[in-house]
Order: structure tokens, then C-alpha cells, then sequence
């Protein structure tokens, strides 16, 4: 996610990443980055706890156990599929819902949870009809004809309807919509919205979305078109995602779309932009959506293979105030002509966010500090300044007493994962580890963390691990001075200044 505007608290230090990133944009230039062998690898999907039978079938808990936001996700269950049936009435902005989801029990189960917003008319597990109810708005509590045993998997079909707009949780108020167009974007909650899910990064599954909206409007969603199907005044569109990932990245939109695809590199892209936008708008923001191919392809010349079947992207009309790196086809909000370091931030967290998801919430600081690294590096390769450079201006443009430095980067608080320290700060760290286990060594710890950890999760310790294996160097003092302390690294090498 990439909030646009940024805070003015942190103005001086924005303007000055903007003006070296935005400083020459047009000559290419190759970026020679080393690969090497792989030590260790970020954290795959949870596996069942088959001890658990002992004690016979137990009901699944209301959280994944993530402390920054308790609610989301559930214990018990691992969701492999989601197919997802919507309509969506622009009128009444009322949405009905049938999902499938194909799940695995990771202990034997009396009940379990999901996470949904909308009211419930019907649940099924395995197609028989299971009892439920809504202890909280958040939770949708699932009591199945008969218990589930450990390692199984299992199908269950829930049935909802409601209008979205207006329902709160976790103090977000996500839905986005007007009576031309909807976009379901936003982080870091967005799913329950939606469909019911197992709302956490650390489960991932393949989504499969079809979209029923009057015939005019085109529908956009993560990964590949699978087809459109015209039915009286009405029209259904599927889009179909070969790789797992988490729930939040999952999105549709539908409006009136200008659209174009094509191939690059290997890789299939699909870009749309609103109609509702002025003529000169919809060209530039057409103009920048194509660019999305090239800066993957980019990309994959400094990470490796592109981890997903699709690229591209999508800006709506509407006034999200922030952009988002939907899997496979980021959202974005209208843009100016200067927006391509936008677009790269989004397009990195094709690898580190969404192919690597955060291991929990307090993690947030690998996928937002990486992205905006690579704003920097897209400058650096692109005739602009050096990160180096920007790193040793941002570092003195914030004196010492200022609260830039007060936050702990590796463990934020629920409240602030996306403060402006969060991504600077994690984009310093990224250059200053650069700097002190030099380039070869940097990039093979990237392009390891990204291929070993490809469709799982990854945390700070895992990385920091990761770290010190590639570069052969104790790297703690380093750690300490940019994650976890409060306050100023000391300008010396062993701090990468």
C-alpha cells in the first residue's frame, strides 16, 4: 500500500525521496545483481496438529493469533480454495454472495469461524446443512452436522447477502463505491466485505471470483480472464488466480472500463482505467497502467522469475486517497504524470507482500520498507541519484530529537503499520544493509528470500537469520540500531552509514 498523500509530519523528508526519485526517469540502464545458493527459507503453510485428536474434536478459535488484530483469521482451518459468486446491485448497493471454500482441518474440529461482515441466509459442510451464528459481527461461527476429523479437507458453501457500505470493523470503513463503480481495495482488512475468509496472511489460497453486474460495466479481478457470459440486461465475468494469496489481495471491480492487454516478456498484462475520467485523465493513466508490464519485467531481472501468471494494473475513478498492490493487477487511484515510482512500489510487492505475505502484522515493515527501496533503486537504475545518496540525505535531514526515530520498526503497533517511518525507515534499512554486507551479498539474500519464500510468509527474525547466512557476518548490532531501538542508528559502517 502506498498512501497518497503522505502525512505532512513527514514532508520534508517526502519531498526530498521524491525529488531525487523523480530526478531523471527516461535512459534505462542495466543493474548487474549476483544470485547464489539459498540457506534458508521463510515460513510455508501451517500443517495439521494431528496430536490434537487425542483429546477428541475441539472448537476452532475466533483468531489466528496475531496480537495486532485478534479477530482475524481462525485456528483450526487452512482454506486451499475460495470461489466466489457475487452480484452486485449499483442502485441499492446491495451485494449477494455464494462462496465455496475448499478447506483442510488442521485438527479435529466440533466447530470453527470465518470471517464475514454481510448477514448469513445459509451454510453447508460438505452439502449437508450445518447449524450457525453471529457472536460478534466479525465472526461467523460454523457448527457442522458432523465433527471434522484432523488432516481432512472439507467443502463449505455459505450463502450472504447485505449492503457493505457503511459497516465498520477494526475502525475501517472499506467499502468504495458510487453508482457507476465499485472497487473492493483496501489493507489490512477488505475480505470479510466480501466473502467469508480465513482473513490472515498466513493463509493463502487460490481465488476463483465471478461478478454479476448490468451488461455495461466491465468486471477486473486478480490473475487471468477465464470468460464473459451476457444474460439479458445482466452480465457474469470469472477471473480465475493460479497461485495462492492471502485474503485482503483478493479484489474486483466493475464500472465502466476502458481496458488493454497484450504480453511482455512471458508475462500476460491487463490494464483498465475508469471511463468516468476526463479524456486527457484516462489517456495518461492508460498510458502509466502499460508501463506496469515493463517495471515487472524489470523487476524480474534484479528478484528473479516473476512469482505470478499475470501483471498488470487498474485506476479507478473513485478516491481511495492511497494505492494498493492487488495480486497480480495493483489499484490505483488517478495519478499524475510523475507516478512511475508509484507504480514500482506496487508492482515489488508482487514479490515481497504478496508472493512473501508477513509472516503477522508486526512484519509489515519487509514488505512496505523493500517496496520503497525499489523506488529508489528504479531511480538509481534509471539515471537518477544512488540509493546510497538518498540514504545519507534522508539520514541528516531528521535530527536525532526527532520523532522520525522514535518508532520500533519491527514491532509498530496495530495503530500505526503504516506510518511514514514504517516505509522510509524500512527503505533505509534495505540501503543500509546494502551498504554494510555489500551489492553481491545483497542481492542474493533478495533474490533468495523471494524464491525460497515464494507463495509462503516470512517474518523480521526469519530475514535478519537470512541476513547474517548470505553475508557471513554477525549482523545484530546492525538489527538492533535500525529495527528495534527508538532512536538514531550512530553514522558509522557497522550501521551501513
Amino acid at each position: 500500500m502506498l498512501r497518497l498523500p503522505r502525512s505532512a509530519r513527514r514532508a520534508p523528508v517526502l519531498a526530498m525521496l521524491r525529488a531525487m526519485l523523480l530526478a531523471g526517469l527516461l535512459a534505462a540502464l542495466p543493474l548487474a545483481l549476483l544470485a547464489g545458493p539459498a540457506p534458508a527459507a521463510p515460513s510455508a503453510a501451517p500443517s495439521a496438529d494431528l496430536s490434537a485428536d487425542r483429546a477428541g474434536p475441539v472448537a476452532g478459535s475466533s483468531g489466528i493469533g496475531d496480537p495486532y488484530f485478534p479477530l482475524d483469521g481462525n485456528g483450526g482451518i487452512d482454506v486451499r480454495r475460495y470461489r466466489i459468486h457475487v452480484g452486485y446491485d449499483f442502485d441499492t448497493g446491495r451485494l449477494t454472495g455464494r462462496a465455496v471454500l475448499t478447506v483442510r482441518a488442521t485438527r479435529a474440529l466440533a466447530r470453527f469461524n470465518l470471517d464475514l461482515l454481510l448477514p448469513v441466509e445459509e451454510v453447508r459442510v460438505d452439502g449437508r446443512p450445518a447449524s450457525f451464528r453471529k457472536p460478534r459481527r466479525h465472526e461467523l461461527q460454523v457448527s457442522p452436522a458432523r465433527p471434522i476429523a484432523a488432516g481432512s479437507r472439507f467443502t463449505v458453501t455459505v450463502r450472504y447477502a447485505g449492503r457493505p457500505a457503511g459497516i465498520a470493523y477494526a475502525g475501517e470503513r472499506n467499502w468504495l463505491a458510487d453508482e457507476r463503480e465499485v472497487v473492493t481495495m483496501n489493507q489490512p482488512h477488505m475480505a470479510p466485505w466480501w466473502f467469508p475468509a480465513n482473513d490472515h496472511p498466513s493463509d493463502k489460497a487460490q481465488v476463483d471470483v465471478s461478478v454479476t453486474v448490468p451488461r455495461a460495466r466491465r468486471v477486473v479481478a486478480n490473475g487471468e480472464l477465464v470468460g464473459r457470459r451476457v444474460h439479458g440486461a445482466l452480465a457474469t465475468t470469472r477471473w480465475r488466480s493460479r497461485e495462492p494469496m492471502a485474503p485482503y489481495l483478493a479484489f474486483f471491480a466493475a464500472g465502466p472500463f476502458q481496458v488493454d492487454s497484450g504480453r511482455t516478456a512471458g508475462v500476460s498484462w491487463y490494464a483498465a482505467v475508469s471511463r468516468q475520467l476526463p479524456a486527457r485523465q484516462r489517456t495518461r493513466s492508460m498510458r502509466l497502467m502499460r508501463r506496469s508490464a515493463p517495471i515487472t519485467a524489470w523487476a524480474a531481472s534484479i528478484l528473479g522469475e516473476y512469482p505470478f501468471s499475470s501483471t498488470g494494473g487498474l485506476t479507478t475513478a473513485l478516491q481511495p486517497g492511497f494505492a494498493l498492490e492487488n495480486q497480480t493487477r495493483p489499484t490505483y487511484p488517478v495519478l499524475g504524470a510523475d507516478a512511475v515510482p508509484t507504480v514500482v512500489h506496487e508492482i515489488a510487492h508482487q514479490w515481497f507482500g504478496n508472493s512473501v505475505a508477513v509472516d503477522a502484522w508486526r512484519d509489515i515493515w519487509l514488505n512496505e520498507g523493500a517496496a520503497t527501496f525499489f523506488e529508489l533503486l528504479w531511480a538509481e537504475t534509471h539515471g537518477g541519484p544512488s540509493a546510497a545518496q538518498w540514504l545519507s540525505s534522508a539520514y541528516d535531514v531528521e535530527p536525532a530529537e526527532s520523532t522520525f526515530w522514535r518508532l520500533r520498526i519491527d514491532d509498530p503497533g496495530a495503530a500505526r503499520i503504516f506510518d511514514e517511518a514504517v516505509y522510509l525507515r524500512g527503505a533505509m534499512t534495505f540501503q543500509a544493509l546494502r551498504t554494510r554486507i555489500g551489492a553481491a551479498d545483497f542481492a542474493t539474500l533478495l533474490r533468495t528470500w523471494v524464491a525460497r519464500g515464494a507463495g509462503g510468509t516470512g517474518s523480521t527474525a526469519q530475514f535478519t537469520a537470512l541476513a547474517e547466512q548470505v553475508s557471513g557476518e554477525d549482523l545484530d548490532g546492525f538489527f538492533d540500531a535500525w529495527l528495534r531501538t527508538p532512536a538514531r542508528p550512530a553514522r558509522t559502517a557497522a550501521n551501513g552509514l
